[in-house]
């Protein structure tokens, strides 16, 4: 990772965390609930400047297939981190799925573009180091918004930094051009992927809270491998994470051309949208 983004995520957290000793009490469970409605209106006004029409023009423009590729390869990049917390989290069966379905991608699949590990039985998983940590007992603290990087907590903001080394789509091993430009692709990408639920988060009686609650709520979920009693409370928020299948005006590719929609990782999220308005949650 370049100095420029190492630096700049550094001061990112450590200005969100020096705020919590001065915020004062908010909702329970949101003990920082002032500065993080103030951070959620600045990121969700940079998204509505900026990415957002860029991903409305990404969408529209772009064929559904391609979109595909791109999220597949991008997740493939990203993969890593979920081998990597899947070992750390002693669950040495999915982290040899998960290494099988890196190498089949990587190599079969062109760089990760098409997806003949999901045919030949290797299941995607999703890891990263904020749910280690919640594996391990770390409490997850107050909810926290960060500033670009949206919906976190104490536990997973800082965790964030750890996941970065593992991803292939930033660090010191990738040129800083191709850097940025993965970085640039996968906020577009991940964005394009919610427009369709914007009009959901806006007409909500309070966005803010509403997002909270949902994302805590997933957070949750995936940290405890959905054992909580429920059926996944978002689970009806699961499909914006793949890209939407190409309608009739364009036609698919037979079976087999075309890349398999993939859905995005937590890993993913580490390059997301500076609008916090997601269910997948921070820029994990």
């Amino acid at each position: 990772m370049t100095f420029l983004i190492r630096a700049g995520a550094g001061f990112v957290l450590a200005a969100a965390l020096a705020g919590c000793a001065t915020t004062n009490l908010g909702t329970p469970g949101d003990a920082l609930e002032r500065m993080n409605r103030g951070t959620h209106r600045f990121n969700t006004a940079v998204d509505r400047a900026v990415l957002r029409p860029v991903a409305v023009g990404y969408r529209n423009h772009v064929p559904a297939p391609v979109r595909v590729g791109v999220n597949n390869f991008l997740e493939n990049l990203a993969y890593p981190t979920t081998i990597v917390n899947n070992l750390l989290q002693g669950k040495f069966k999915d982290t040899l799925n998960d290494i099988g379905r890196f190498t089949v991608n990587t190599t079969i699949g062109l760089a990760g573009i098409f997806d003949p590990a999901t045919h030949f039985g290797f299941a995607r998983n999703d890891e990263d180091f904020g749910q280690t940590l919640g594996r391990w007992g770390v409490p997850a603290g107050p909810y926290l918004v960060l500033p670009f990087f949206g919906p976190s907590t104490l536990r997973d903001g800082p965790a964030i930094i750890v996941d970065w080394q593992t991803d292939l789509r930033v660090g010191d091993q990738v040129e800083p051009a191709a850097e940025w430009t993965l970085i640039g692709l996968s906020l577009v990408n991940r964005r394009a992927q919610f427009l369709e639920f914007d009009a959901t988060w806006e007409s909500a009686y309070d966005p803010y809270a509403f997002i909270r609650d949902a994302w805590l709520q997933r957070r949750e979920y995936r940290v405890r491998d959905g054992d909580v009693g429920d059926a996944d409370p978002l689970e009806g928020l699961e499909d914006p994470e793949a890209p939407e299948e190409p309608g009739p005006e364009e036609a698919a590719p037979p079976p087999g051309d075309q890349p398999a929609a993939e859905p995005m990782s937590s890993s993913e999220t580490s390059l997301m949208p500076a609008s916090d308005v997601t269910a997948g949650g921070t820029l994990r």
